[in-house]
C-alpha cells in the first residue's frame, strides 16, 4: 500500500504534460487530477509535495494521501482527511508523530492505553481506538514506540472506519506517515536544535541524484531531552533511514528503505486522578494544588526499544491507465519495558491530603510486571488501478490482495522486593530502595506467568470501483474481505496451566459513496463505510491480547455516514473543508481498567458532530492553517449499569487549532518570518460513568525565523507561552500533564 500511486507519480512528463491538456469531459478531469497526484506524488519522489500550476501550494487539497490504494487527491476523495504538511512541521519545529498530530482535531493522545500497561504512541480518534491504526506510506506498523518524525515528509489522518482499504480495525480513522524518499537532485540539509530542559537535537537530510533514474537519500537523527515542567524524565534515542530508488521518472520503479530508531526514556504516567470529599466527580490531583512536575514513579522504569523497518515498492505503469504495485515490508522491534502506575485511594490517599495531612497521603504504586517483547511482522500489498471506460461510463477499478503476519514474545520479570509506596505532595524516586528486576520464575505460584507469545495473520482481497455517470456525478463503491486468525498462549512452569486461546473470523466490509463535482475547485460527497474489530487485533500492543472465556465474542462494528463539501478557493492557493457525521459502533469490548484484559462485549455508542478546515494562502506571504471540531457523543447501551445516556469518555465537545505566520520583505536580507497559533480542548470524561473528569486544554506557540541567505536559516520557537497547565496523555485514573514554557533555538543549512 506504500504510496501506491504515490509511487504512480513515476509518470514520464511527457505523459504528465499531456494529462494536464486533457480537458474533454469530467471523467477526464477526474483522470487529469489523478495523473497531476500521480506526478505529484512521484514528485515526492522528486520533492515537490504537488505540482500545481508548476510550484508548491499550502492548500493541502492538491495533495494526496500517500495510500496507493487512494489514488486521487484529499479534494475528490470522499472522506474527512486532516494533513499536516512539512511546511507547519518544519515551522512549528515538530519532531515527534506525537507533535505532529496536535495540529488534528479528534486525535486525542493516551497514556498506557495499550489495553493495561503498554505505552508508546497510543492515539484514539473521534473517541475511539486507534492504537493498531499507525501506517507508513500505506503499510501497516506493528511497533510500540515513541515515534520521531526525522524521516516524515507529511502525516494524514483520514477520518472514519476504512476497513475497506487498511483492513480491520480504523474504527474512528487511521493515521498514516508520509515517509521521505529519493528525488532527481542533489540536496543536503541539516538542522541543529537546543532548549531549554536540557534540550539538544540534530538532524540531517541528504539526497544524492546517482544519474538520470537513480537516487540515494539518507536521514539521521540524534536528540537527548529531559521534559520541562516534569520531573525526571528524559529521553535519549537516534535513527537513520537510508533510501535507494530505481527507475525514477519511468515506467518501472522500485524504492527500497530502511529505517531504524533506538530510544531509551522514562515513560510517564502522570498524576493520579482524586475525587475531593462532599463532589462526585473526580480530577486530577495538579487542579487541588499537587506540583505539575510531581513524577511516582522508582528507579526501574525504563521504556528502552529498538525497531527495525525495510520496505520495498514496485511501481510498474503498464499503460498510462493501467499500474499495478507490489509494497512489501518486513518489521522486527525490541523492547524493555517497566513502568509504575500511580494510585490514590480516597483512604490512603485523597481523604488524608484533603482533611490536612499531607504526609499521611499515601501513593500506592503497581503497575504491570516489567518485561521484555520481541515482535517481528511482514505484510504485502499487491493491487492494480485500472482507468477504462464501458460505453459512455467512465471507471477507476482498484483490486488486489493484502496479507500480512505478526509474531510477538513476552519473557516476563519480577521486582526483588515490593514496589515502595510514595507520597501525593512530596514523593521521592527511590533511587536508593534495594530493588532489583529478576528473571520471571518458571516454578512460581504467585505472580505473572514466565513467557508469552503468538501470533496474528490476516488474509484481505479488497474492489472497488468508482463510476462516472455524468460530468459532475460519480459513485464509488467497493468492499474488502479478510479471514483473520489470531493465536494467543501463555506458559507459566509446573505451578501454572498453559492456556491457549484462538480466534478465526471472516469479515466483510464494504463502502458506498455518492460523488457531485461541477468543476475542479469545489467536490461535495456523501459516504457510507464500515470497519471491524475482531479479538486478538492488538497482539503487539496491549498487554493482555486475549485472554480465557473470550472465546465466541463477537467483533466489535462500526459505521459512518459522513456528508461534505470541499473547495479550492483565489486560484487554488486556499482550501477549505466542511462534514456532518455520525459515527456508531456496537459490539464494543469493554476492558478490564487495570489488566487490560477484554471482559466483555456488548457495548454500544456513537459520537457524531461537525468538522472545519482551512489550509493555504490567503496572500502570497501570509499563510493559515487550521479546523475546528464540534461532537455530541452518547452511550446507548451497556452492560455496566447506570451509564446508558452518558457522553462517550475520551470526546470533548469541541476542540481546535489555529496555525498562521506571515512572511515580511520576502528576499532581501531583511526578511522575517513570524507565526503563532493556538489549540484547545474542551473538558474530556475519562470513562462511561462520567464521574472523572479533566478541564480544557489551551496552548499559544509562537515561532521566528530568519534567512540570512539560500543555505542558512536561524529560527526560534516557544511553546505554551503562557505556562498554563495543560493535560495530554488520558487515562481512566490518571493523567499527564502537558510540558511547561519551552524555548528552542534552531540553525538550519539548507540545500
Amino acid at each position: 500500500m506504500v504510496g501506491l500511486l504515490g509511487n504512480t507519480a513515476i509518470t514520464k512528463s511527457a505523459n504528465a504534460e499531456k494529462s494536464n491538456n486533457a480537458v474533454a469531459s469530467s471523467a477526464n478531469k477526474v483522470n487529469q487530477q489523478i495523473t497531476k497526484d500521480q506526478t505529484t506524488d512521484n514528485q515526492s519522489t522528486t520533492n515537490e509535495h504537488i505540482l500545481v500550476r508548476g510550484k508548491k501550494n499550502d492548500n493541502i487539497l492538491t495533495q494526496n494521501t500517500g495510500v496507493s490504494l487512494m489514488p486521487q487527491d484529499i479534494m475528490h476523495t470522499p472522506q474527512n482527511i486532516n494533513l499536516v504538511p512539512a511546511k507547519i512541521m518544519e515551522e512549528q519545529n515538530v519532531k515527534s508523530l506525537d507533535e505532529a498530530l496536535k495540529n488534528v482535531p479528534g486525535v486525542t493522545s493516551s497514556v498506557g492505553e495499550g489495553r493495561g500497561g503498554m505505552s508508546g504512541n497510543q492515539f484514539l480518534i473521534r473517541g475511539f481506538q486507534a492504537q493498531n491504526d499507525i501506517y507508513e506510506d500505506g503499510l501497516r506498523d506493528f511497533g510500540v514506540y515513541s515515534r520521531d518524525s526525522f524521516n516524515y515528509e507529511n502525516v494524514v489522518v483520514i477520518k472514519g472506519p476504512s476497513s475497506s482499504v487498511f483492513g480491520n480495525g480504523t474504527t474512528g480513522g487511521a493515521i498514516n506517515v508520509v515517509t521521505k524518499k529519493p528525488i532527481l537532485k542533489d540536496q543536503y540539509k541539516a538542522e541543529f536544535t537546543g532548549g531549554n530542559g536540557d534540550y539538544y537535537r540534530g538532524t540531517f537530510d541528504l539526497n544524492k541524484q546517482i544519474n538520470d533514474n537513480i537516487a540515494v537519500r539518507m536521514e539521521g537523527m540524534a536528540n537527548s531531552n529531559n521534559v520541562v515542567g516534569r520531573d525526571n524524565l528524559y529521553s535519549h534515542r537516534w535513527g537513520l533511514a537510508p533510501s535507494i530508488a530505481f527507475g525514477l521518472g519511468t515506467d518501472l520503479s522500485y524504492v527500497l528503505q530502511f529505517v531504524h530508531q533506538q530510544d531509551d526514556r522514562i515513560p510517564d504516567y502522570g498524576v493520579p486522578v482524586i475525587t475531593k470529599p462532599g463532589h462526585t466527580i473526580g480530577k486530577p490531583a495538579t487542579e487541588y494544588g499537587i506540583r505539575r512536575g510531581n513524577w511516582y514513579g522508582n528507579k526501574m522504569d525504563k521504556d528502552q526499544t529498538q525497531d527495525n523497518q525495510v520496505t520495498g515498492r514496485l511501481t510498474y505503469n503498464i499503460t498510462p491507465d493501467i499500474v499495478i504495485h507490489n509494497d512489501t515490508r518486513y518489521g522486527n522491534y525490541q523492547r524493555q519495558f517497566s513502568v509504575t502506575r500511580p494510585k490514590c485511594t480516597p483512604a490512603d490517599c485523597s481523604n488524608p491530603y484533603f482533611d490536612g495531612r499531607p504526609q499521611d497521603a499515601i501513593i500506592q504504586t503497581a503497575g504491570p510486571s516489567p518485561y521484555e517483547q520481541s515482535t517481528w511482522s511482514f505484510q504485502n500489498v499487491l493491487s492494480t488501478i485500472a482507468n477504462f471506460n464501458t460505453s459512455f461510463i467512465k471507471h477507476q477499478l482498484t483490486a488486489g490482495v493484502d496479507i500480512a503476519y505478526a509474531h510477538e514474545s513476552r519473557h516476563y520479570g519480577q521486582f526483588s522486593a515490593s514496589l515502595p509506596n510514595n507520597n501525593l505532595v512530596h514523593p521521592t524516586d527511590a533511587i536508593d530502595y534495594p530493588i532489583h528486576i529478576m528473571p520471571g520464575d518458571p516454578n512460581s505460584k504467585v505472580g505473572d506467568p514466565s513467557r508469552r507469545y503468538g501470533h496474528s495473520r490476516d488474509v484481505g482481497v479488497f474492489l472497488y470501483d468508482q463510476i462516472w455517470f455524468t460530468k459532475a456525478w460519480s459513485i464509488k463503491g467497493g468492499f474488502r474481505y479478510d479471514n483473520w486468525e489470531a493465536f494467543y498462549n501463555t506458559q507459566g512452569g509446573k505451578s501454572f496451566t498453559t492456556h491457549r486461546m484462538s480466534t478465526n473470523d471472516n469479515v466483510f466490509n464494504p463502502t458506498v459513496s455518492l460523488l457531485f463535482n461541477p468543476d475542479e475547485n469545489q467536490a461535495y460527497y456523501f459516504t457510507w463505510s464500515s470497519s471491524t474489530t475482531p479479538l486478538g487485533m492488538y497482539l503487539t500492543n496491549s498487554y493482555a491480547p486475549m485472554k480465557d472465556g473470550q472465546n465466541g465474542m463477537k467483533p466489535e462494528k462500526s459505521h459512518l455516514y459522513e456528508l461534505g463539501g470541499k473547495w479550492s478557493l483565489l486560484n487554488q492557493r486556499l482550501g477549505l473543508t466542511a462534514s456532518l457525521f455520525h459515527l456508531e459502533k456496537s459490539n464494543q469490548m469493554v476492558s478490564d481498567p487495570l489488566s487490560g484484559a477484554v471482559t466483555s462485549t456488548g457495548d454500544k455508542g456513537y459520537n457524531q458532530g461537525i468538522e472545519l478546515g482551512i489550509s493555504g494562502n490567503i496572500t502570497n506571504n501570509w499563510s493559515v492553517y487550521g479546523a475546528f471540531a464540534a461532537y455530541h457523543s452518547k452511550v446507548t447501551g451497556s452492560l455496566t449499569p447506570n451509564v446508558k445516556g452518558n457522553r462517550m469518555f475520551y470526546v470533548p465537545s469541541h476542540q481546535g487549532n489555529l496555525w498562521t505566520t506571515y512572511n515580511i520583505m520576502p528576499n532581501t536580507p531583511f526578511n522575517l518570518l513570524i507565526g503563532g497559533g493556538v489549540t484547545w480542548r474542551g473538558p474530556v470524561y475519562l470513562n462511561n460513568r462520567n464521574n472523572a473528569k479533566v478541564p480544557s486544554n489551551v496552548t499559544i506557540d509562537a515561532m521566528l525565523s530568519h534567512k540570512f541567505d539560500d543555505h542558512w536559516k536561524v529560527s526560534f520557537n516557544i511553546y505554551n507561552l503562557t505556562n498554563r497547565l495543560n493535560y495530554d496523555s488520558l487515562f481512566s485514573n490518571r493523567v499527564t500533564p502537558s510540558n511547561g514554557r519551552a524555548f528552542m533555538f534552531s540553525l538550519n543549512m539548507l540545500e
